[in-house]
């Protein structure tokens, strides 16, 4: 067996000192919140005594020709952004979750992934950072593919620990850190179901859609939608945050009822503007923070059928709620599945981004505080005066559509979005949201910032 130390945290902190793969498949769900199923896990490793770094999560791709590519991606993804964030990696440890498929056994998907550890351990290589322990991990058990010893790593795998007996489990409860079961659930709470209720949620989507989008579209009805749709959500807030507190089992399930259909068609259609979702971004701290997640997932839930792109925006602001919260892990879910629903919506790439960076979400919050307390101090009227008399610069209004050219095509000047405004920050949330890009069709008009 491969022996080794990893610590999991700098050297000014208490250290959990991690010795061989068994304590290491032991402190994954630790290190990132929740069992990382049908994943691969790359995490970084920095000085003599391997302190834990960056970590990167991706889904296993089921075409084995994406393998290389994908290795080649990821490898040079978490060296890159572990040079950003601190300093180049010392070395790398690489975990491969994922539960047998058909009647093959867990050995067997043990060898059929062991091309993909091959290929991230040389992809690694040849950015001269070298991989120190790939593990992969299947129905309760775990092997190493750096280990050619079958006394100590033998073909049937060795069983992983049980939950709450091990050094990291016992620091990471003294810590309050929480494991809160695997991607998979942590994922179901924000996908559509299929049932009737979804036949009837796409039925209203139709129905909304035909009279939203011709509004969103218009000058003056944009941001007659943009009220509506504010306070719509605003009120089915405080609808969740009135409700009796149904069990964690049935939470969602309580939520769902408490929404009519049409209600969340109105409220998924309308966040498609990208000036409304910043609005409702603003959501984001106190109790505010927690009923607006509710909504927010609930929505994303109600993203049915061909809809399925629309959950970009819910899902975006769920996981800009949880990363503002401290909720890094459900953050990174939610952010995910948004890019899943939408690789091109800017607003959750930029999020995702600088939450895997680790990055203080403290300077967007401070951006969309500022936009709150500028729009309640001209009182929904006209702009106030700054005390030289004079009127700020900054103008309300609908925001006319970019051309190609980067120019309006026309109507009243609009103040800068939360992202826009964060542009000049350091962080990358603010970078790079130049474009204002819309979709029209039959669906709806989609906002992909």
């Amino acid at each position: 067996m491969n022996q080794h130390d990893a610590s999991s945290g700098p050297s000014d902190v208490q250290q959990i000192t991690l010795r061989g793969p068994a304590e290491l498949a032991d402190a994954l769900p630790y290190l990132m919140g929740f069992h990382p199923n049908d994943s691969v896990v790359m995490v970084a490793l920095h000085g003599g005594m391997g302190r834990f770094g960056g970590r990167l999560r991706l889904g296993i791709p089921k075409d084995p020709e994406e393998w290389a590519p994908v290795a080649d991606q990821l490898a040079q993804s978490l060296i890159e952004g572990s040079e950003r964030r601190e300093s180049r990696p010392d070395a790398i440890v690489v975990f491969l979750c994922q539960d047998p498929v058909g009647g093959e056994g867990a050995p067997g998907t043990m060898e059929r992934l062991r091309p993909l550890a091959q290929r991230l351990r040389r992809a690694c290589g040849a950015l001269d950072v070298p991989v120190l322990e790939a593990l992969c991990i299947s129905d309760g058990r775990y092997w190493s593919y750096c280990c050619p010893d079958a006394r100590c790593c033998p073909v049937e795998g060795n069983p992983l620990a049980l939950p709450g007996t091990t050094v990291m489990a016992a620091a990471a409860t003294y810590a309050g850190v929480q494991v809160r079961g695997s991607l998979r659930d942590m994922e179901a709470r924000l996908r559509p179901s299929e049932s009737a209720a979804a036949q009837e949620q796409e039925r209203a989507l139709d129905a909304a859609g035909a009279v939203v989008v011709s509004r969103i579209l218009d000058a003056g009805g944009r941001g007659e939608v943009a009220a509506e749709t504010l306070r719509l959500a605003r009120g089915l807030m405080e609808r969740l945050g009135s409700a009796p507190t149904a069990a964690p089992a049935e939470a969602d399930g309580a939520d769902d009822r408490l929404i009519a259909p049409e209600e969340a068609a109105a409220v998924i259609l309308g966040l498609q503007d990208r000036e409304t979702r910043d609005r409702a971004a603003e959501w984001m701290e106190g109790r505010e923070a927690e009923t607006a997640l509710r909504l927010w997932r609930a929505l994303a839930r109600r993203c049915v059928g061909p809809y399925i792109e629309h959950a970009a925006a819910p899902l975006t602001l769920a996981g800009w709620v949880s990363w503002s919260s401290g909720d890094e892990a459900a953050a990174r879910v939610a952010l995910g599945l948004a890019l899943r629903a939408d690789p091109d919506y800017t607003f959750a790439q930029l999020l995702h981004q600088a939450c895997n960076q680790g990055l203080d979400p403290e300077t967007l919050r401070r951006c969309l505080r500022g936009e709150r307390t500028l729009r309640d101090g001209r009182g929904g009227g006209g702009s106030p005066r700054r005390r030289d008399g004079r009127k700020p610069g900054r103008r309300s209004g609908p925001r006319p559509a970019l051309t190609r050219s980067g120019r309006r095509r026309g109507g009243p000047a609009m103040r800068r979005s939360p992202g826009a405004a964060a542009r000049s920050g350091a962080t990358a949330v603010g970078r790079g949201r130049a474009r204002d890009a819309r979709r029209q069709g039959q669906r709806g008009a989609r906002s992909r910032d």
